[in-house]
C-alpha cells in the first residue's frame, strides 16, 4: 500500500522513490529512479524523465516535462506548460545521452507558465521567472527575469513580492515585512 495518490491513468516506473502525501494526476508519466519528496503536486500530463529529483512541496502544473539532470529543492513552483531541456544542441539522428547538461532549481523558486529553461543553468533559491521567459543563463537568488532571452528586471522577497531597495540597499517585503539587503548584486534576507 503506497503513501501518495496516483490516478488510475498516471503511469509510475520501478525504481521511483515517492514521499507521503504527494499526488499525481491524469495521464503523468513518472520514469524510472526518480526521486520525488513528500507532499508534491502534479497536475494532469506532466513527463518526469529517470534520475529526476525533486524536494518537498514541488508543485508542477499541467503538461510540464521535467527531463534528466534537473534537481529541485522544497517550495518549487513549475508553471503550466514550463519545460526544461538538457541537451544543448540536439539532433535526431545523433544519441546525446552521454551529455546530458544539468540544470539544478533552488528552494522556493517559481518559472512561470511556458517558460523554457535551458539546460546547464541554475535558478537561484526563491527566483521568479516570468511568464514566457527563455532563460539562457544563471539566474541569481531574490532576482527576477522576464523576456526571451530572460533579463533580470528586479528582486522578488520569499513571498513573491517585488522588492524596492532604497539608496542605502535595505528593502521590506510588502507581504511579510521581512526586510533584505542588496550588496554587491546579491539579495540576502535579513535575520
Amino acid at each position: 500500500m503506497s503513501n501518495f495518490f496516483a490516478h488510475e491513468t498516471a503511469v509510475i516506473d520501478e525504481g521511483c522513490e515517492i514521499g507521503e502525501g504527494t499526488k499525481i494526476w491524469h495521464f503523468s508519466h513518472i520514469m524510472s529512479n526518480c526521486k520525488i519528496g513528500e507532499n508534491c503536486n502534479f497536475g494532469q500530463n506532466v513527463v518526469v524523465s529517470p534520475g529526476v529529483v525533486l524536494g518537498k512541496n514541488v508543485k508542477v502544473q499541467n503538461n510540464v516535462s521535467i527531463y534528466t539532470g534537473v534537481t529541485c529543492d522544497d517550495d518549487v513552483f513549475l508553471g503550466p506548460s514550463m519545460v526544461f531541456t538538457n541537451v544543448i544542441n540536439p539532433r535526431s539522428a545523433i544519441n546525446r545521452k552521454s551529455e546530458y547538461a544539468k540544470t539544478h532549481v533552488g528552494r522556493g523558486a517559481s518559472i512561470g507558465a511556458n517558460a523554457t529553461i535551458v539546460c546547464g543553468h541554475n535558478i537561484g533559491e526563491f527566483a521568479f521567472i516570468g511568464a514566457g521567459a527563455v532563460v539562457t543563463k544563471d539566474v541569481p537568488a531574490f532576482a527576477l527575469v522576464v523576456g526571451n532571452p530572460s533579463k533580470q528586471i528586479g528582486w522578488m522577497s520569499e513571498c513573491g513580492q517585488r522588492l524596492n531597495f532604497d539608496q542605502n540597499g535595505f528593502a521590506i517585503c510588502s507581504e511579510s515585512g521581512e526586510k533584505y539587503i542588496l550588496n554587491n548584486n546579491r539579495v540576502e534576507k535579513q535575520l
